[in-house]
């Protein structure tokens, strides 16, 4: 059995999660949770950047994580719609 890792959710990135409609908030949290078994599931993509972050969907939705394979953790670090959640990482590096 492959180790399981721990999914830890950002403070900025639960706050978002917590904005969102029940419905969209149980699909994108199942999505969450499954990184735990495979932190690079089909459809994964890693974002240019050299940040070591990558995204995943959800519908509409994209979830943004780094994963940490020496301590075996997941951290999503943003939350947001597909045509918003990367306009904020660019201000976050600075662009």
């Amino acid at each position: 059995m492959a180790a399981r890792y721990r999914v830890q959710i950002l403070p900025a990135a639960a706050r978002e999660l917590a904005a969102l409609p029940h419905d969209v908030r149980q699909r994108i949290d199942a999505r969450i949770q499954s990184l735990a078994d495979n932190p690079r599931p089909p459809g994964v993509e890693k974002l240019a950047g050299g940040e070591g972050l990558y995204r995943v969907r959800a519908g509409d939705y994209r979830v943004v994580y780094s994963i940490r394979d020496d301590v075996l953790l997941v951290l999503v670090v943003r939350i947001g719609h597909r045509g918003e959640v990367y306009r904020s990482l660019h201000k976050r590096r600075g662009k």
